[in-house]
This record gives C-alpha cells, sequence and structure tokens, in this order.
C-alpha cells in the first residue's frame, strides 16, 4: 500500500530535523514460516515426530495445510512462527497504540537514558502538513519543546545531578509527537489479528501505514500464512458495521501488480 503520508523532513530554524521518516526492517524470522506452522499443525494429527514430518511433507502438502489451518480456525499452530521488526521514526502516539497489543515482545528507546537530541524528531500529522498555517504553529510548538527540554537538561546537570535523572524529569516535556523507535515481535496469529485491525480505514493513519508496511514484509515471504490477511472489508462485509468508513480497500490495490511495497 502506498504510505499516506508525505517523508519529507523539514529543518528548523536551528538546522535540526523537525520531522521524522517511518524506517521499518524485518530484522529476523522464523526459518520457512510457513513449513513451521504446517509441521505444528499436522502433529496433532500424526503419529510420528515433528522432526519426521518436517522432511516428509512437500511444498505443496504445508501450503495446502497452512491454508486449512487458517480457514479452520486452528491458529494456535500459527504461534509457532515469530517475526522481530525494527521499528524507526514513529511518534510516541503510534507506540502508545501498538503496545496496547499485548501478545508481543516489545523494546523501545528509552527517553530516560538517552538524550533528544539535535539529530531527534518529530512526527508531523498529514492534516497538519498539508495547511501552512496549522504547520507553521505545530513546528513552532515542536521547536519551542525542544528548546525546553536541552534548557532542563542543562539545570539540571548544573546542579549536579546525573544524566539520567535530568533526562527522566526534561521528558515531561517531549509530546506525543517525540520520535522513538522500537523493536516488535509477533507471532503469526498476532500479526493476522494486528493487520486485521490496524490496517483497517478506520486506524489511526501513523499505525495503518506500519501496518501495511509490515503486512507487506511478511506476506512475500509467507503467502501462504499470510493470505487472507488484512482489513475485513478486504474479503467480505465490513465488521464495523454502523462505524463503517464506507471506503472498503480493493483487493487489486493491495496486492495486485501495482500495489506498492513498504
Amino acid at each position: 500500500m502506498n504510505s499516506p503520508r508525505s517523508h519529507a523532513i523539514e529543518r528548523g530554524s536551528g538546522g535540526s530535523p523537525l520531522r521524522a521518516e517511518l524506517r521499518v526492517s524485518l530484522l529476523q524470522h522464523t526459518p520457512d514460516p510457513d513449513r513451521a506452522v504446517a509441521i505444528a499443525g499436522r502433529l496433532c494429527y500424526a503419529p510420528v515426530s515433528a522432526a519426521d514430518l518436517k522432511q516428509a511433507m512437500s511444498d505443496e502438502d504445508v501450503a495446502k495445510l497452512v491454508r486449512i489451518l487458517v480457514r479452520s480456525g486452528h491458529h494456535s499452530a500459527l504461534e509457532h512462527a515469530t517475526f522481530s521488526f525494527a521499528v524507526d521514526g514513529v511518534s510516541r502516539a503510534c507506540t502508545h497504540q501498538l503496545v496496547r497489543h499485548r501478545v508481543a515482545s516489545y523494546n523501545q528507546q528509552s527517553q530516560r537514558y538517552v538524550n533528544f537530541g539535535e539529530g531527534d524528531s518529530f512526527i508531523v500529522p498529514p492534516s497538519v502538513a498539508g495547511n501552512d498555517e496549522a504547520r507553521a504553529v505545530f513546528l513552532k510548538a515542536m521547536e519551542d519543546a525542544r528548546v525546553a527540554y536541552d534548557r532542563l537538561v542543562e539545570l539540571g546537570l548544573a546542579e549536579g545531578r546525573t544524566r539520567e535523572s535530568v533526562q527522566e524529569d526534561a521528558r515531561f516535556v517531549l509530546p506525543n509527537a517525540a520520535e522513538t523507535k522500537i523493536v516488535v515481535t509477533m507471532n503469526a496469529r498476532e500479526l493476522r489479528h494486528f493487520f486485521q485491525v490496524r490496517c483497517c480505514n478506520r486506524a489511526q493513519w501513523e499505525i495503518r501505514d506500519l501496518a501495511w508496511r509490515m503486512r507487506g514484509m511478511v506476506k512475500d515471504l509467507a503467502p501462504n500464512l499470510f493470505e487472507g490477511s488484512g482489513p475485513g472489508c478486504l474479503y467480505g462485509t465490513c465488521p464495523e458495521g454502523k462505524m463503517t468508513c464506507g471506503k472498503p480497500y480493493d483487493a487489486e490495490d493491495v496486492d495486485g501488480s501495482s500495489a506498492a511495497r513498504g
């Protein structure tokens, strides 16, 4: 999917970046995730060991069984495939939503131990970026927050306090727009749920952008495992009921040859 936000980097009057760019990398994953899931699912009905099944199952057998597991709701087998992502250039507002997905593991850059310096940025919402006056107000607020943060750090250090102590208090003036970095690990079952709710048009724009990028990465890697993933409107009636956005995705735009991948 095309990213819904601009990736330009604006700079403040002091030359420091004010606008961050989303970057998502797949750090590592279960080797041959489709096969790992198929073996786990097949073992429930096999008189032999999982090691024997690994050798015996053909690629066709794997693809067929993974589809059956997904369609039948036998999703515990999907938990045997995990994927770890490095996510940079997202806001604290975004990660507050992300960590609500509790069947996952997270490690986030600390504002207590890591100084929010000149190289750090802020996330600018598209609605703000598209309005000259709103953008000017927003960017001034971000610069003011950075100036206040730097001054609080300076004052605290002058009192002889440790940098850790100073930064843990100075961070209180940083906005939700402050850029952060996080490592996320989810299994395939949780990723499918994440894509269902966060790829939806009703999801907040930033986490929606992140979800579509993550989906593109894992769907290329494990197409059978993530077949049929994404918002409900891709495959049938919107599950949001009266809350529907009225703008369903088109499967060709999402997964067709013309679809952009993050």
